[in-house]
């Protein structure tokens, strides 16, 4: 599941890496407590986290993904069929694997990558990928609500500090602009040629570069 996710991000984008995210999974909470600065992840009920330590120009990674929404993805693949029953699960997981290759290809250019970015990035693949499935599935429609689902009300997790809710609230606003202008020039507008051009060149770009993009009228 996770490795087909990799490869339909890096066929989207045109990049390819040289590592599985697969390879660098974890599913049991126990293990968080021998990462350092993590320990506390498996109280805090999350799902998915991208685990990175960083020690010099050393950089350890690793993907949580709970065991049961791996469980649940495989129960219920959503490439065979998304529905509402398995989207969120669908998404949670293809957060973890944009959050791991967006990290991972930047660092190959040796470029650093903020959290804001790595957010931003994950809310648009959310969107572009499940449409992309969705069309697939359904010879070529996208449900009207979609863009709605994944950006209108956001809610965050009450328990994480300011900083933390700012840039997720920061991200879902660049994101929805970005994805609001996909949707409207693309989805629902002459044609879908064009799309990935667009994506890929807001993939590339980095910071305040990506920020303004995103927000850009045209």
């Amino acid at each position: 599941m996770l490795a087909s996710l990799q490869r339909q991000l890096e066929r989207i984008y045109e990049i390819e890496i040289p590592h599985s995210v697969e390879d660098f999974l974890i599913t049991d909470p126990g293990m968080l407590k021998n990462i350092p600065g993590h320990g506390d992840a498996d109280q805090a009920g999350i799902e998915e986290k991208l685990l990175i330590v960083q020690d010099g120009d050393s950089l350890d990674i690793a993907l949580f993904m709970d065991n049961e929404v791996v469980s649940r993805l495989e129960q219920d693949d959503p490439r065979a069929c998304l529905h509402a029953g398995n989207l969120s699960d669908f998404c949670t997981a293809l957060e973890g694997v944009s959050h791991f290759l967006y990290l991972i290809w930047n660092a190959g250019y040796e470029r650093g990558v903020s959290l804001l970015e790595l957010e931003m990035q994950a809310e648009i693949d959310k969107y572009v990928s499940t449409a992309i499935l969705f069309g697939q599935q359904a010879s070529g429609r996208v449900p009207s609500n979609l863009y709605r689902w994944l950006f209108d009300n956001p809610v965050f997790d009450s328990s994480l500090d300011r900083p933390s809710i700012e840039r997720y609230r920061d991200a879902n606003y660049y994101a929805s602009r970005y994805c609001a202008r996909l949707e409207k020039r693309y989805l629902k507008g002459t044609g879908r040629s064009g799309l990935f051009k667009d994506l890929r060149r807001l993939y590339r770009l980095t910071n305040h570069a990506k920020l303004s993009c995103a927000v850009a009228e045209h």
